[in-house]
This record gives C-alpha cells, sequence and structure tokens, in this order.
C-alpha cells in the first residue's frame, strides 16, 4: 500500500486559522494505530523492525538457494521457491513495520510541524529502517546472481507465479543500483543530505507568513493567503497573491538552497546508478524521463504520447481562460484568478459544512458502488481525516496508510468549497483504492503514482458528475468551471512545472541554482504553457517554492501522474456511463492488479491501450465538450 500519495495537485492550499471557516472541523485519531510514541505498541514495533531486518539481513547474506541441490534432483525446485518465499516473506514483514512506523511519525509530524517529537521519531524510524536500503541492494544481487533459475522458477511454481511482476522488476532495477557498499552510504548519508533538504522545506513552507493587516499586526500563513484566491473580491485575490509572494521572497534563499540540495543530490545518485546516460546533454533529461517512467511503470512510448495531448491541449484551455475572463469583466486572467469563482448562485460559492460533506460523498459513491459509499462512511465516522486547517500543519492534502492496521489516514485543510468536498473525494480514492488491496502480500500491493492518482481523480470525478447532474443554470456554469479550472491544473500547470522541472535538472547539472534564476525558470515554463491565456505580468514565479513534490530526491516528475489520472479516469467513467453499475466490479478488479504489473497491463484489463495519443485524446474531448458549454454564456456577455 502507498504511504501517503501526497496532496491533489489542484488543490491550491489550504490552512490557516479563519474565521470564516466552519466550526467543529475534526481531526484524526492515530490511537488505533499507536497511542503514543511512548506506547508499549510503538516501541514494540521499533523493536521489532530492527530483529526483523536483522533476520531479513542474514538470509540476504547467505546465499540464495543451496548449492547442495543439483538442478536434475527433482526436489531442487521446491525447495529453491520455499527458499525465495521465505526470504519474500520476510522482506515484506521488515517493510510494513517499517511503513506503518513511518507513516505514523510522519502524520503526527505534518499535522504539527513544530512538535519536537515528531520530528524525533521520523529520525529514529529512518535510522531503524536504513539497513533496508542495504537489503534491498543485496535482494537484487542474490536476484540476479540466479537469475536463469528464479526466471524458471516464476513459469513452474505456482506459489511464486504471484510474485513474478515483482521478481521481475526488482531484476531491472538492480541493474540500475550501485554497490552494496555505495548504496549503503547513500541511504545513510540522506538522513542529512536529500531527505534533510526536503524537511526544511517542509518546516519553511509550513510556516511562512506575510503581514496581512498592517494596521493591526495581524499575519497570514502562506496557505491561508491561497486560499483566498477563491475570493469572488478581485481586490482581495490580488492582495492575498501579493502578500504570499513577499512571504516566499523572504525565504527564497533557504527555499533555493533546498532545492538546489534535493536536486543536485538526485543528479548525483542518478549518474552513479546508470539512470543518466554517459555523455548526455545538460542533466539528460531523456534519462531522468526514463527512471521516471520507470517508477510510473509506465513506458516512455506512453508517457511521450500522454505529453503529446497536453501539449496539443493548450489552446483549448487558453479558450476556457479567454471565456472566465470574459465572464470576470477582465481582459486577461491573471494568476490571482486562476481560483476565482464563476456563476451567481453556484456550488463554488457557497460554504459547505463538514456534515454536508461527509453525507454528500458517501452518497454519490454509493450510486457507484454500495461498497465504496460504506467506506467513506467508515472513514467519516471513525476519525479518519484531519480536515481542520491551524497554524504548524502543512498544507495541501494525503493519504497515508498503515499496512499493520490495514486502514488509512487523510489529512486536508477544509475551508468549505466545493474544491474542498472533491479534494476530500480525492484522498477518499486513495483510502478506497489502498482498502482493496490490504488482504494481499505487500509486494503484491505496490502500485505507481500514476495508477494511484487514477483512482483518486475517479473518485472526484463521481462526486463532480452527480452534483453537475442536479445542477442547472448559474449552479451549472459554477460547477463546470470549478471542473475546468481543476482541469486546466491538471494539465496546464502540470505541463508548466514539467517543464520547470526538465529545465532545472538540466540547468542544476551545471552548478548551483539561485533564487531569480529558479523564479526565471518557473515564469518561462508558464509562459510557455499558459500562453496568452494569462496576463504574463502577472505569473507565479515561486511555484517551485509552493510545490512539495519537488523536494523528494527519490521521485523526479512526480508532477505528470496527475494528468495521467485526470485523463484515465475520465476514460473509465465513460465506461460506467456506457455500461451501468455492472462495471463497478471491473474497477475493482482493475484496481486489484494495479500492483501486480505495468500500467500499460492493468489498462488492457479495462479494454485501453494507452501507448496511444488517441487514448489519451479521447479524455481530452470530453474536456472540451465542457469547455465548448462554458464558452457559451462568455460569447453572450461579449455579444
Amino acid at each position: 500500500m502507498a504511504a501517503g500519495t501526497k496532496a491533489n495537485s489542484n488543490n491550491s492550499g489550504n490552512g490557516g486559522l479563519e474565521n470564516s471557516r466552519p466550526p467543529a472541523l475534526p481531526r484524526w485519531d492515530l490511537t488505533a494505530l499507536y497511542p503514543s510514541f511512548d506506547s508499549a505498541e510503538y516501541r514494540r514495533d521499533l523493536r521489532l523492525l530492527k530483529e526483523r531486518i536483522g533476520l531479513l539481513l542474514s538470509l540476504l547474506e547467505a546465499p540464495l538457494f543451496p548449492e547442495s541441490l543439483p538442478d536434475r534432483v527433482p526436489s531442487a525446485g521446491p525447495k529453491r521457491a520455499e527458499a525465495l518465499l521465505k526470504l519474500i516473506g520476510a522482506y515484506e514483514e521488515a517493510e510494513n513495520i517499517a511503513e506503518n512506523l513511518a507513516a505514523y511519525a510522519e502524520a503526527v509530524y505534518t499535522a504539527d510541524t513544530r512538535d519536537p517529537r515528531a520530528l524525533a521519531a521520523i529520525n529514529a524510524v529512518e535510522e531503524a529502517a536504513l539497513p533496508l536500503g542495504k537489503a534491498a541492494v543485496l535482494f537484487g544481487s542474490r536476484l540476479t546472481e540466479n537469475r536463469e533459475r528464479v526466471l524458471g522458477l516464476i513459469k513452474k511454481d505456482p506459489g511464486l507465479a504471484p510474485y513474478g511482476f515483482f521478481l521481475a522488476e526488482s531484476l531491472e532495477e538492480a541493474a540500475f543500483r550501485m554497490p552494496a557498499e555505495l548504496e549503503d552510504l547513500a541511504k545513510d548519508l540522506s538522513r542529512s543530505g536529500g531527505d534533510a533538504w526536503a524537511r526544511l522545506h517542509e518546516a519553511i513552507s509550513s510556516g511562512a507568513s506575510a503581514v496581512w493587516d498592517p494596521a493591526t499586526g495581524e499575519r497570514k500563513t502562506v496557505t491561508a493567503l491561497r486560499d483566498l484566491a477563491h475570493s469572488p473580491d478581485r481586490s482581495v485575490r490580488e492582495r492575498a497573491y501579493r502578500a504570499e509572494l513577499a512571504a516566499w521572497q523572504e525565504a527564497e534563499v533557504p527555499l533555493a538552497a533546498s532545492l538546489n540540495g534535493v536536486k543536485g543530490t538526485a543528479l548525483t545518485l542518478d549518474k552513479r546508478r546508470g539512470w543518466i546516460r554517459a555523455g548526455g546533454a545538460g542533466g539528460d533529461a531523456l534519462g531522468l524521463l526514463r527512471k521516471s517512467a520507470f517508477q510510473s511503470r509506465i513506458s516512455e512510448k506512453t508517457l511521450g504520447a500522454l505529453i503529446a495531448v497536453l501539449e496539443g491541449s493548450l489552446p483549448l484551455f487558453r479558450r476556457y481562460l479567454k471565456a472566465k475572463a470574459s465572464l470576470l469583466g477582465l481582459k486577461a486572467c491573471a494568476f490571482y484568478d486562476l481560483f476565482a469563482p464563476v456563476g451567481g448562485a453556484s456550488a463554488n460559492h457557497r460554504k459547505w459544512s463538514w456534515e454536508e460533506t461527509a453525507d454528500f460523498i458517501p452518497r454519490r459513491f454509493d450510486r457507484f458502488d454500495p461498497g465504496m459509499g460504506a467506506f467513506a462512511r467508515r472513514a467519516f465516522d471513525s476519525s479518519w481525516i484531519d480536515a481542520e486547517g491551524r497554524e504548524g500543519k502543512v498544507g495541501g492534502a494525503y493519504c497515508a496508510g498503515f499496512p499493520l492496521a490495514g486502514e488509512s489516514r487523510i489529512l486536508c485543510n477544509f475551508e468549505g468549497s466545493f474544491d474542498s468536498v472533491t479534494t476530500v473525494a480525492h484522498e477518499l480514492g486513495h483510502a478506497w483504492h489502498q482498502d482493496l488491496l490490504k488482504d494481499l502480500p505487500r509486494f503484491q500491493s505496490l502500485y505507481p503514482m500514476t495508477l494511484a492518482e487514477t483512482a483518486s481523480i475517479f473518485a472526484e470525478t463521481l462526486v463532480f458528475e452527480d452534483a453537475l447532474g442536479e445542477a442547472a443554470g448559474e449552479e451549472r456554469l459554477g460547477l463546470i468551471e470549478g471542473n475546468l479550472k481543476d482541469s486546466c491544473q491538471v494539465t496546464v500547470d502540470i505541463l508548466s512545472r514539467f517543464y520547470f522541472e526538465r529545465a532545472l535538472f538540466e540547468r542544476r547539472d551545471r552548478g548551483e541554482v539561485p533564487a531569480e534564476e529558479l523564479k526565471a525558470l518557473m515564469t518561462d515554463a508558464q509562459r510557455k504553457t499558459y500562453g496568452d491565456g494569462l496576463d504574463p505580468e502577472f505569473l507565479h514565479p515561486y511555484m517551485w517554492a509552493v510545490k512539495s513534490h519537488y523536494y523528494s530526491p527519490d521521485l523526479g516528475f512526480y508532477n505528470y501522474p496527475y494528468a495521467f489520472g485526470l485523463l484515465f479516469a475520465l476514460g473509465l467513467y465513460s465506461r460506467f456511463q456506457r455500461e451501468g453499475p455492472s462495471f463497478a466490479g471491473d474497477y475493482r478488479r482493475l484496481l486489484r492488479l494495479t500492483g501486480q504489473g505495468r500500467a500499460e497491463e492493468a489498462a488492457r484489463s479495462a479494454g485501453f491501450a494507452i501507448e496511444a495519443e488517441d487514448f489519451w485524446q479521447r479524455g481530452m474531448e470530453i474536456i472540451a465538450r465542457r469547455v465548448d458549454e462554458f464558452e457559451k454564456p462568455a460569447a453572450g456577455k461579449q455579444g
């Protein structure tokens, strides 16, 4: 199960303490996972983690298969399969304990970054889990040493067959590893290197603020300021935008150092591991994309098809932005108008209470799959969701899985808009995905970001489409605009972030990149994507500081999986529209397969060929029809 798929990309960032925020928003209950860092259960699992890693390493330090079993002996195959299954079982157990402990410590920390015990716990778990890096290298080495025997066992032994993809992928990844002692050193150094830089960004960004009211000295956090991008008052939006940029400017030096540290670490290690081809230009984006495609379990052909369709959609989204500007009475939208509400009595204007949200989402899920609706009610009723925005809590939203408990927890910052409602639905989509896989062994249930975002955006789509079907007039216009706003973020803004990250890697390979140049790279990427859909004088030069996705040393190009998920989810929803409730069973089977093969294979189970541009274009055509409908009132206003 994925441990925390971070931040729905169309969430503009929520947080801060606002007087207009609905009362009594829930905080999550983590006690069923661990009562506290001091609890006997937490200390037991931390101790058990060390013991299980020790057992795993002892198994890995011995030959994988006893040489006393020649191939011609009939019992050799079953005994070798038994030995390999024992090793896999020990590996899974150690990884599950490590993920459970790390997810708990991270949950406590992200709910309150000022808690020093949480940060200490994160460090303690990282230290205890460090040898798992060595174990991964040794595991790959043992498989490589016995490659033909392992591949033969996968074909012959039914017990190993379910692990076939995991073992084949492990063999492929082993080709991109340094020697064991260097991988061990890299893992150890990450705590005070790349991972520490990432935590610096998290700490700074969660506390960054600017003066809002000079008369009283009132300050607002950047997440609270970003909330105001949804205000119907343009003067408030512009004021919040300028205050946000001022807050980021105050912190730009350490944040630029953090980003340089993260990307410098990634480049150094990817070169050593062979992901970046020797002799490539600059940071060799092709090599970096090759690694990213492997991590996303897609082919480079699939990635190329997706990017091509996103690039081809830019004129469509510029039409949408121009229509939005017209409805807002503007010559052109500024960056701070991207989230402005449109539509007189739209759902985006009304404030949703938490109680309404907790009733609305499960009922929408029920129409697709009653089991999905029942699961959502359980999440709401069991205090799995931390929805209250407050100082010290990180912005955005994520869902964390806890494999030992078979449960999930969701962090969000609910501020009462329909966007907040769909963000909760998004994260519940992740949680439902995890729940459907919880009975599978770990190495049959680890899925890539691409398919994770498919599940979450499909859940969003269920909520949106049902709400749209019940709306008319100005309310329908507001819902369509809100959906197009999100789609614009997941396509145009995501593509701008993709362009920025590619350019950043190429530039970082030549040396450290100062904040001024980071800002220039970002605005250049925004001009290439938004084009004349936005006023070029009012872009957002600090999106590299806003988005935590850039600050993972091990995961480059985190951004495009959201676009993948959006267009794939629209394809799935189209099938649901054609087939009705019977499709729910197929959807469950698809999600069950997401940890057992490449994305192309999972897609084929639903009848899709995702290496072709035509597949992605079909999803874009659904968005195009919404743009056509949205343009009609704008054309009437112009006329």
